[in-house]
C-alpha cells in the first residue's frame, strides 16, 4: 500500500525523467467480463480513460454502457472543483449498495482525487468496498493490481515526480479525431491549482516519439489531432536539448494530417514565433483557448500567473492581428480569495475589449494543500454568484454575437457524428471550434464538408451541406 503525500508532490528535484517503454499486459483472465468506465475532470483524464479501457480490455473485459451489468466498474476522476469530489463520492454511494447485491464486483478508482492524501485516506477508512486505488503516476499498473487483486483493499498512488511512458495502448473513442499527449505534469504552480501536485512535475516526450505516434494516426484516417500538455506551449523546455512548441507545431504540421489543435496554453508561454507558425500553417487550426483567470493585475499576482492585464490584452490583440479568422477562448475565475467589486471591474473590461468566443467561468474552489487555500476570503458566497452571473451574462452575449457573424457563409466542417438533439441531422465543428449541427447525410461522418450557416446560437450554429464535398 502506498498513500501519497502533498509536500512529497511539490517536491522537485535535479533527477532526471526517465524514458520507459511499456509492455502491454495481455491476459484471457477476465473474458466474458464486462466493465463500466466513468470519467470526470479534463481532456488529460479522457485520454488517460482511452489508456485504461485498453488495459482492461487486454484483459478480455468487454464495455457496457449500464453500470448494475458490469463485474468491473472504473471511476476515472478530477480534483480540480469541489463539484467534481462530490460527485464521485456522491457516485460511491450506488456502488457500496451495488456491491451487496454483486459480491464480486470489482471497484477501481484512479486519476488526480486519489493523489491528495485527504481523498486517499478517506477512501481508506469510509470506502472499503472500493477494491483498487490509483493514481495519474501508475496508470501502466492497473492491469497487474486487478490481476493480483486478493481479500485486501489494494492503493497504490504515488506523490513522485513522474517519468514518461512511450508504447501506450489507447482504445480510441474516435476513428477520426485523436488526442496527442506531448508532456505530463506542470512546473507553473499557480496559488490555486492542484495539478502539479496531482500530475507531477512538467515532462515533454521526446519529439520524435509524438511525431512517430502522429504519423501512424494519419495512415489510420484520422482527419484531426489535439496536441495535448497541461501547459502545452511549455514543451520541451524540460528536454535535455530543448525543443521549442513552435518547433514541434511546424513538423506536426508538415505531417499532413487535415487538422491540429492543442490544449492548454499559458499566456506566460505563448511566444510570436508560435503565432506565426499558426498563422502561416493551413492544418494548423486558427483556434485558441488562452485562460485569463482574472483581469486585475493585483488578483493575477495573488494567483502566481506571472502575467499582468496589460501583458494579457497585448497579446491578445496580437494574436487578432496576426492570425487571420482567430476565434479565442479562455478561462475564467470568479470570487479569488480578495477579489474586491474593482478587480471584478477588471475582469469585465477584459471581456469587453476581448469580446472572447466562448468562456469557461467558474467559482473559486479552495484545493486543500494549494496556497490559495489558506488566503483570507471575506466575499460573501451570495456575492460571488451575483458575480458569475453578471460574467455569464456578458460571456453569452459575446459568444451570440460571435456566432451570428457566420450565418450565411459557408465554412468548413468536419463531420463527426450524429446530432443528439436531432437525429436526422449530423454534428461536426468548424476549424475555428464552433459546433455545427448540419442537414445531411450520415455518409458525411469522418469528412470536411462545406456548409452554409442558416442560424445561430449562443453555443451552436446550424447548417446545411453545400453541394461540393471538399475532401
Amino acid at each position: 500500500m502506498n498513500l501519497p503525500n502533498m509536500l512529497d508532490a511539490k517536491v522537485r528535484g535535479k533527477s532526471k525523467v526517465q524514458y520507459i517503454q511499456q509492455e502491454p499486459l495481455i491476459s484471457n483472465r477476465f473474458q466474458g467480463k464486462k466493465y463500466f468506465i466513468r470519467t470526470y475532470g479534463c481532456q488529460m483524464n479522457v485520454h488517460d480513460s482511452e489508456e485504461i479501457v485498453a488495459i482492461v480490455e487486454n484483459l478480455g473485459f468487454t464495455s457496457v454502457d449500464v453500470m448494475e451489468e458490469a463485474d468491473l466498474v472504473l471511476l476515472n476522476t478530477c480534483a480540480i472543483r469541489e463539484n467534481a469530489h462530490d460527485k464521485v463520492f456522491g457516485y460511491l454511494g450506488r456502488l457500496k449498495h451495488l456491491k451487496r447485491e454483486k459480491k464480486d464486483l470489482l471497484i477501481a478508482i484512479g486519476g488526480c482525487m486519489p493523489q491528495q492524501s485527504s481523498v486517499a485516506e478517506e477512501i481508506l477508512k469510509k470506502h472499503p468496498y472500493v477494491d483498487i486505488v490509483f493514481g495519474t503516476h501508475n496508470i501502466h499498473e492497473l492491469g497487474r493490481m486487478i490481476l493480483e487483486k486478493n481479500e485486501k483493499q489494494n492503493i497504490n498512488v504515488y506523490s513522485i515526480e513522474g517519468n514518461v511512458y512511450e508504447n501506450v495502448m489507447y482504445k480510441r473513442d474516435s476513428s477520426i479525431t485523436a488526442w496527442v499527449n506531448i508532456m505530463y505534469g506542470c512546473d507553473k504552480f499557480c496559488t490555486y491549482c492542484i495539478v502539479p501536485y496531482t500530475r507531477g512535475r512538467q515532462r515533454s516526450r521526446e519529439m520524435a516519439q509524438i511525431l512517430e505516434e502522429v504519423r501512424d494516426l494519419k495512415e489510420k484516417g484520422y482527419q484531426e489531432i489535439t496536441l495535448l500538455g497541461q501547459n502545452v506551449n511549455a514543451y520541451g523546455k524540460d528536454l535535455e536539448e530543448p525543443v521549442s512548441f513552435a518547433t514541434l507545431l511546424l513538423e506536426v504540421s508538415k505531417i499532413g494530417i487535415p487538422r491540429v489543435r492543442f490544449v492548454t496554453s499559458h499566456p506566460w508561454d505563448f511566444t510570436d514565433e508560435m503565432i506565426d507558425i499558426i498563422a502561416k500553417c493551413d492544418n494548423v487550426m486558427p483556434y485558441i483557448h488562452l485562460p485569463l483567470q482574472s483581469g486585475s493585475s493585483r488578483i493575477l499576482k495573488l494567483m502566481g500567473r506571472r502575467y499582468t492585464k496589460a501583458e494579457y490584452l497585448e497579446l491578445f490583440e496580437k494574436m487578432k492581428k496576426r492570425i487571420p479568422n482567430v476565434a479565442i477562448t479562455t478561462d475564467i475565475i470568479v470570487g479569488f480569495p480578495g477579489e474586491t467589486e474593482e478587480d471584478f471591474q477588471d475582469t469585465l473590461d477584459v471581456v469587453n475589449s476581448c469580446q472572447y468566443d466562448g468562456a469557461f467561468t467558474f467559482l473559486f474552489s479552495p484545493r486543500e494543500g494549494t496556497p490559495a487555500s489558506k488566503m483570507e476570503d471575506e466575499t460573501p458566497i451570495a456575492i460571488k454568484e451575483e458575480r458569475l452571473h453578471r460574467l455569464n451574462e456578458l460571456i453569452n452575449s459575446y459568444s451570440n454575437q460571435k456566432n451570428q457573424e457566420y450565418v450565411g457563409k459557408v465554412v468548413k466542417v468536419l463531420i463527426q457524428g450524429t446530432s443528439e438533439k436531432d437525429p436526422n441531422k449530423v454534428y461536426g465543428y468548424t476549424e475555428t471550434m464552433k459546433l455545427v449541427n448540419v442537414v445531411a447525410s450520415k455518409d458525411m461522418i469522418g469528412k470536411i464538408i462545406p456548409v452554409l450557416i442558416t442560424d445561430a446560437k449562443s453555443f451552436s450554429l446550424d447548417g446545411k451541406m453545400e453541394e461540393v464535398v471538399l475532401n
